[in-house]
């Protein structure tokens, strides 16, 4: 028998979601078939196959989490194999540095997986018996071992509250991401309005945004960085590859709009129209959710005026844009009233100064007031 793990998916992520198979025990497929649907970095990924042969077994059903390094397909035949071979190819472009256009096996799983396969097998056992899921668990014991008061403790809480709904697919790398923010990030908020009652009726709000953020990246381009916390070392980036927030019902999706500050209005328009609609249709590849140099949350689509919005790292910038509305507001010695966006910036204070982040509002104003 000859086992296949669940390959790198790229940037360093430990597991994905199984959606779906394409294949069953017992078929004969052929190299680059594709064998499994899996859903991690909130996109869908198809896993061909590394060689021909039959399938002897499926390791995880739809939904089942896996991380990388653990089996995923065995294959009839051949001799026992826990090589890094080569599965397959992907067909998308890298867009940073560390992305890789293969997938690779052999990473190590995660802490937290790793402390789950310690476990005593009477721990595994009561948890069978009780009904808990070891997934949704913290170990109190030595290195995070999940022991048997951790099982009996978790059991007394479903039977009192429900047991849990761990988090899954695109909201489960979302807490992630916001976790590592929360740890890595030091985040303040400026806060200022944009007076844009000179806009014409039908102005493509979201454009004009994409506009000014370019406008801004381009007078204070401090903000269009990459910040390594462990190093301490900012990387410039002469393009500006915009992150911008879609909200969906199965969680946040954040495509890429490329250097926007080349780009024709149409073109920008035509762009992002293509990468929300292959969000809609979930298949959108993981290079177009990799590389933002900085982010425009629209939350004001919906509600909000101001807000402080989570940076990603390594960028160090996002831009919130709230509800229009008009109000008072101070034209000359007059009172008139104006229709008004109001703007919220984050910017990580590790990596740009004050004055920065209020030139780049400053410059970001000015171009939507024009």
């Amino acid at each position: 028998m000859k086992y296949f793990k669940l390959p790198d998916l790229g940037e360093g992520l430990p597991e994905a979601e199984i959606v779906e198979w394409h294949v069953q025990e017992g078929d004969e497929v052929e190299v680059d078939q594709i064998l499994v649907s899996v859903e991690t970095a909130k996109a869908i990924v198809e896993v061909p196959s590394p060689q021909t042969g039959v399938i002897a077994h499926l390791f995880g059903a739809a939904g089942d989490t896996i991380h990388t390094g653990e089996p995923l397909v065995e294959f009839a035949g051949g001799e026992d194999a826990d090589s890094g071979t080569v599965v397959g190819q992907l067909s998308q472009a890298k867009s940073t540095e560390s992305q890789r256009e293969s997938f690779i096996i052999g990473a190590a799983p995660s802490s937290r997986q790793a402390a789950h396969q310690s476990t005593t097998p009477a721990v595994r056992s009561l948890a069978q018996r009780l009904g808990v899921s070891l997934e949704t668990l913290r170990g109190s014991g030595p290195g995070g071992r999940v022991t048997a008061y951790d099982v009996e403790r978790a059991a007394d809480l479903d039977q009192s509250f429900g047991a849990p709904e761990p988090l899954k697919g695109v909201r489960k790398q979302m807490a992630k991401a916001m976790a590592q923010s929360h740890a890595e990030v030091v985040p303040v908020t400026l806060c200022e309005d944009a007076d844009i009652d000179h806009w014409p009726e039908g102005t493509d709000i979201t454009m004009r945004l994409v506009q000014a953020i370019a406008a801004a990246c381009q007078a204070v381009p401090d903000l269009n960085v990459w910040f390594d916390g462990q190093q301490l070392a900012r990387r410039p980036h002469s393009k500006i590859d915009l992150g911008v927030a879609v909200d969906t019902e199965q969680g946040l999706f954040v495509p890429v709009l490329r250097d926007i500050g080349n780009r024709s209005l149409d073109d920008l328009r035509d762009g992002l129209n293509r990468l929300r609609a292959d969000v809609k249709a979930r298949s959108i590849p993981p290079a177009e959710m990799q590389g933002a140099t900085i982010t425009l949350s629209n939350f004001g689509t919906l509600a909000g005026r101001y807000a402080s919005p989570v940076i990603v790292p390594p960028q160090v910038a996002i831009i919130g844009a709230g509800v229009i509305r008009r109000q008072p507001v101070a034209v000359g010695d007059e009172v008139r009233i104006h229709r008004v966006m109001p703007l919220s910036l984050t910017f990580d204070h590790r990596a740009a100064t004050g004055g920065e982040a209020a030139r780049f509002m400053l410059a970001l104003i000015q171009s939507l007031s024009e």
